[in-house]
């Protein structure tokens, strides 16, 4: 799954254009590397995204196209 989707099915980011958007300024990390919004994500990559001051880090589990809202935070486990 592209990394732009994989973040708004997650609801880590609302939207995908947002998404897309923070991919493009090198805002998302994966494994370390600044990473696309093309870039397929797989179980166990390691995403950092920072918002502003703040930076989360999560570790995907899941990868799935569709997701209720309330299952979304099974797809990652923040790691601090």
């Amino acid at each position: 799954m592209r990394l732009d989707k994989y973040l708004k099915v997650s609801r880590l980011i609302k939207r995908r254009t947002v998404a897309n958007e923070a991919c493009d300024a090198g805002r998302v990390l994966v494994n370390g590397v600044s990473a696309k919004a093309s870039y397929n994500v797989k179980e166990g990559d390691i995403l950092e995204i920072v918002f502003g001051t703040r930076t989360v880090k999560v570790k995907v589990l899941d990868v799935q196209e569709t997701v209720k809202k309330e299952e979304a935070g099974a797809l990652y486990e923040y790691i601090h």
